[in-house]
C-alpha cells in the first residue's frame, strides 16, 4: 500500500531523515511524505513517530496502486 502524508510546516532534512522509508517534498507551509507502508502496524508506527517528534499530520490518504 502506498500512502501520502501531509505534515504541517516545513520539515528540515534532519527531520525527514527520521522517516527513511518515505520520500519527502517540502512545500510552502507543509511537507508531503509518501511511500510504501507494509501493513497496519507499520502505519501506526509511522503515526507514533510523527507524534513523538511533535509533528502535526494534517492529512493522510491511501493512494491507488
Amino acid at each position: 500500500m502506498r500512502y501520502e502524508i501531509r505534515v504541517e510546516g516545513q520539515m528540515s532534512r534532519t527531520m525527514t531523515q527520521a522517516f527513511p522509508e518515505l520520500e519527502s517534498c517540502v512545500m510552502p507551509g507543509q511537507t508531503l511524505m509518501f511511500g510504501q507502508v507494509t501493513d497496519e502496524a507499520h502505519l501506526y508506527g509511522l503515526l507514533a513517530r510523527f507524534q513523538s517528534l511533535g509533528l502535526h499530520v494534517i492529512e493522510m490518504r491511501r493512494l491507488a496502486v
